[in-house]
């Protein structure tokens, strides 16, 4: 598991915060471990001792692979579990993703992702930001990516089977990307904030990628 560097909080101290036990209640294809502990109060003092559980799933890797010569871009479909019980479809829209392995970096895993998940062999990164997914139950962060493309893209069925990937590749112009987006028919939190930032930044990318 990467680890993420927390000094560019200055705030943040260690003795903020007393982990009194740590515990794993369930290892599987994820782990979840139990705390007790207590932090500082914005009053003073301490808050009492409380127990929270957090979901442990490591750190992840987003790229969304762009186009700025031809304003296409590239995204994937495939099952989620997680979707079926609130969405129309389980088969979501998505930007490619991996959770990141000891001893990558995050471009490795964005340049790895691309070649299993969608045939794509990325050699420029244009990192976007990263994000908590959801701090209040995991430690997972997130980094993304834009990806460059500059050569055409074969739309087809990708992904390993010995992790039961069945993912379809769509090349999309950008403005139906952003249609979609409109439509909330792309509704997964990593796709949303990256296609959100290609909007907000795209004359930016346009000039320094579609020359």
């Amino acid at each position: 598991m990467s680890d993420v560097n927390l000094s560019q909080y200055p705030s943040f101290h260690a003795d903020d915060v007393e982990i009194l036990d740590k515990s794993t209640v369930f290892q599987g294809f994820f782990r979840l471990e139990r705390y007790s502990l207590r932090h500082r109060l914005f009053a003073g003092g301490w808050s009492e001792v409380m127990q929270r559980e957090m979901f442990e799933r490591g750190h992840a890797v987003v790229v969304l692979p762009y186009n700025a010569q031809t304003d296409e871009l590239v995204l994937i479909e495939q099952f989620r579990l997680g979707a079926m019980p609130s969405s129309h479809s389980p088969w979501l829209l998505e930007a490619i993703a991996g959770m990141v392995e000891p001893g990558e970096s995050a471009s490795e895993v964005a340049q790895r992702e691309a070649e299993e998940e969608a045939g794509l062999t990325i050699t420029e990164l244009w990192p976007m930001l990263s994000y908590l997914s959801s701090p209040g139950g995991t430690t997972e962060r997130i980094q993304l990516f834009l990806g460059r493309l500059t050569q055409p893209v074969t739309a087809g069925v990708f992904g390993l089977a010995e992790e039961h990937e069945d993912i379809k590749v769509h090349v999309l112009p950008r403005a139906q990307a952003m249609q979609l987006l409109a439509e909330q028919k792309i509704d997964n939190a990593a796709s949303v904030i990256a296609l959100q930032w290609l909007a907000l930044n795209i004359d930016k990318v346009k000039q320094i990628w579609g020359a």
